[in-house]
């Protein structure tokens, strides 16, 4: 059983949107109907990068203090 590989389109980081959640305790991520929760916004930018992944998008990696402050 072998995998295709399909090329991923690729997506920058000024392509996410971070925000705080109402009445939650966290930071959500959206990017292409993508979205995804975590603690801090390094937690909910990794969580989004593997989602992105799974549909074919591809997000770069970035290290926490390379993302904007929420």
């Amino acid at each position: 059983m072998s995998r295709k590989t399909r090329s991923m389109k690729k997506l920058g980081v000024g392509d996410v949107t971070f925000f705080r959640i109402a009445n939650r305790r966290g930071v959500a991520a959206i990017a292409k109907n993508h979205l995804t929760e975590g603690r801090t916004a390094y937690q909910a930018y990794s969580r989004l990068v593997k989602a992105c992944r799974r549909h074919g998008y591809e997000l770069p990696i970035r290290a926490a203090d390379e993302l904007p402050k929420v």
